[in-house]
């Protein structure tokens, strides 16, 4: 019976030491990574304000007020976003394809996810827009698509430039729009 009592007592000991130290080990980390995301988000914000600031700078520099410096950074890059008829006009500052992709397309969804992936080397002034195949039947009508993974280019009027099936990445995209 002592010896149960003292095999238990030394368990209960174990455990108890064990927890401590892993208790111990464990605390400095969390609290270390609690602390470094604030500084690190801190540090991100002060790093962009510096961008901002600098471009202001080089805007003011080349004679740009802020109204003028803000059209100019926005147009620096192009984009990819949702359809809706009246993106279609920024077609008089640039190139406008319609991207017209169906969720349940394989091949739609290989050029989405490269599209996104590589959406930072969208040219400047070049918009690409997503319509929804399932839902856009007017559309479909108005361009002749008769097919998922179908791209129009339109002018600013929504006049057909070009239409093309079959892009497999941004890259090819881009080679096919004028």
């Amino acid at each position: 019976m002592i010896k149960n009592k003292a095999l238990i007592i030394g368990a209960v000991a174990i455990i108890f030491v064990g927890g401590v130290a892993y208790a111990t080990m464990k605390a400095p980390k969390d609290k270390m990574a609690e602390g470094t995301a604030p500084m690190a988000e801190k540090q991100m914000e002060t790093d962009e304000m510096k961008k901002d600031e600098m471009s202001k700078e080089s805007m003011m520099e080349n004679g740009m007020n802020k109204e003028e410096s803000t059209t100019t950074t926005m147009m620096k890059k192009g984009t990819y976003e949702a359809y809706s008829m009246e993106k279609v006009a920024m077609a008089s500052k640039g190139d406008v394809v319609l991207f017209f992709h169906a969720s349940w397309c394989p091949s739609c969804r290989a050029l989405n996810a490269d599209i996104e992936k590589n959406v930072s080397a969208i040219p400047e002034n070049t918009t690409l827009l997503k319509v929804d195949y399932d839902k856009e039947t007017e559309l479909k009508k108005k361009y002749g698509v008769t097919t998922q993974h179908t791209l129009v280019q339109v002018d600013a009027s929504g006049n057909l430039i070009k239409k093309w099936s079959g892009s497999a990445s941004l890259s090819s995209v881009l080679s096919e729009a004028q």
